[in-house]
């Protein structure tokens, strides 16, 4: 088995997106909307916590944290951006390049925190999956 050489990345999302996610089996983000023409997963948890905390959760019920790694070398043609404090770091992938990231993903996308209206503080206990999502 050949090694390579990945980065972690962290992606908060909602319900929506992560039912989306888990019919991918786990493996692909689904394609952005027409008002979305750039998905960005961030670099660190912490961040990633604090979108899904304090923006998932008030917008539709539900925050989730994700982890997935990507091969570095499909992600050295993109910029860090610092979009905020020193930590608030992120990439910007234009929502065409979606299937080549999708095509670098190493492993599955895991959920890695759940936050919801009822426990907004706190996250859930962390599993690989979270409950079977409800698909719109």
């Amino acid at each position: 088995m050949v090694d390579v050489e990945t980065v972690t990345l962290w992606r908060p999302t909602g319900p929506q997106e992560l039912a989306l996610v888990e019919c991918s089996g786990w493996r692909a983000w689904p394609p952005r909307l027409a008002d979305q023409p750039i998905f960005y997963p961030v670099l660190n948890e912490e961040y990633a916590t604090m979108i899904a905390r304090d923006w998932n959760v008030p917008a539709s019920g539900a925050g989730y944290v994700t982890r997935f790694e990507v091969r570095r070398s499909f992600l050295d043609q993109y910029e860090v951006h610092q979009v905020g404090g020193r930590t608030i770091l992120e990439y910007w992938i234009p929502a065409e390049d979606l299937d080549e990231l999708n095509a670098n993903i190493i492993g599955t996308i895991d959920v890695v925190a759940e936050y919801r209206l009822d426990q907004p503080t706190a996250p859930m206990p962390a599993r690989s999956k979270p409950p079977r999502a409800a698909t719109r």
